[in-house]
């Protein structure tokens, strides 16, 4: 193991999160490898400590909490890992009028009432210093930034898709368990729902009492649980090119893995279960997407959004209904103004890919009018190449 693999050894998404939490996972999967132990060691000690300040919370904020509406209701924003939601959940953040859940709320979710002072002062100042920017890309890390409610979900409960990259040789029952929620029983079912309304409440506090614009990709399969809590919810779902996707998709993946993983999984296991998990996951929301009702759903293509990104924001804003688009706009052209210098991940398109995105997502082309391509290029020149732009 050499230096910067130790070091990854002492750093996971759930260190701050509940240890209860952490124990029912432990208990739950049991097939920690030896080489991962100084992990789990170390998120056992994290938990451990922090367990008095969860405490402390939950006495001094229950009831506020428990009375918070969380009104207008949210707007969703789902669609595939790796499709561009973090773009257009930054994009959207912009605007004044919306809340969001911070990435100091998902790291820390059972204490970020009481931490809002010295705790996240010295949280921020280890994020930037250890980590300016995403694992899985260039994006800015920052304590206050917008992030995805499912990491708060993860330090939580067990019933979090983001535990696949812990225990990848369970993936397949993870994914369907947590994502499309098959076989849970009512029990288990309320207990999510519970949790989920804790970490939105929690974020309305916080945001003043704004209406929450949420980023989580794992919602896409979760439409029909997410229209009973909340019925006048907007979803905005946004889709990919296949290939792009996949391949972005592949990087995440082994990214995430290497920051998580308390398994060894394969490299053509992976690739098993982004191939499966797709279909999967936007079959189930192609049949669920009925459920909401007329004026609340909007379908946006990453490649609309990224060649013409205010035309495609005013047209979210018109087509959900949403108002202040007009007061909102210098806010959101002063933050595509200072991106414009981002440095995309690039990946290389090879025939193997190709053939096994046609053969297990051929729906998406005739879903959402991609281009198919029927056979390889011929390698080329690294200038000519097939490059497909990360995000």
């Amino acid at each position: 193991m050499n230096r910067e693999e130790l070091a990854a050894m002492f750093e996971h998404p759930v260190a701050m999160g509940s240890l209860q939490n952490w124990l029912r996972l432990l208990w739950r999967h049991k097939k920690v490898e030896a080489h991962y132990l100084p992990r789990v060691l170390f998120v056992t000690l994290t938990t451990l400590l922090t367990s008095p300040v969860r405490v402390y919370e939950q006495l001094r904020y229950a009831s506020t909490i428990h009375r918070t509406a969380i009104q207008p209701a949210p707007i969703f924003i789902i669609g595939h890992w790796r499709s561009g939601t973090t773009h257009l959940h930054l994009l959207l953040c912009q605007d004044p009028q919306l809340g969001f859940v911070s990435t100091f709320q998902t790291l820390a979710p059972g204490f970020c009432l009481v931490g809002q002072g010295r705790i996240k002062k010295i949280v921020g100042y280890w994020l930037v210093k250890g980590h300016p920017t995403r694992f899985i890309d260039n994006v800015p890390l920052r304590i206050d930034a917008p992030q995805e409610e499912e990491f708060a979900m993860a330090n939580v409960t067990p019933h979090s898709f983001l535990h696949v990259f812990s225990f990848p040789r369970q993936a397949d029952e993870i994914f369907a368990r947590t994502t499309l929620f098959q076989g849970l029983t009512p029990a288990t079912l309320a207990e999510w729902s519970a949790s989920y309304m804790e970490i939105l409440r929690k974020a309305t506090l916080l945001a003043g009492g704004k209406r929450l614009i949420l980023k989580n990709c794992a919602n896409t399969g979760r439409i029909r649980v997410l229209q009973e809590l909340f019925p006048d919810a907007k979803f905005i779902h946004i889709v990919r090119d296949p290939y792009d996707l996949f391949l972005s998709t592949r990087h995440l993946w082994h990214v995430v893995l290497s920051k998580s993983q308390l398994q060894q999984i394969e490299p053509a296991e992976i690739d098993r279960h982004i191939l499966q998990f797709y279909p999967q996951l936007l079959q189930q929301y192609l049949a669920d997407r009925a459920l909401i009702p007329p004026g609340n759903l909007v379908e946006v293509r990453f490649e609309d959004l990224e060649a013409a990104p205010l035309d495609e924001t005013r047209r979210i804003y018109e087509t959900l209904g949403l108002p202040g688009y007009a007061e909102a706009e210098p806010a959101l052209q002063a933050y595509l103004a200072s991106v414009t210098s981002y440095r995309k991940n690039r990946y290389q398109l090879t025939p193997d890919v190709i053939e096994q995105v046609n053969q297990h997502w051929s729906f998406a082309f005739d879903t959402w009018g991609y281009r198919r391509l029927e056979s390889a290029p011929a390698p080329q020149p690294a200038q000519g190449a097939h490059q497909v732009p990360d995000n």
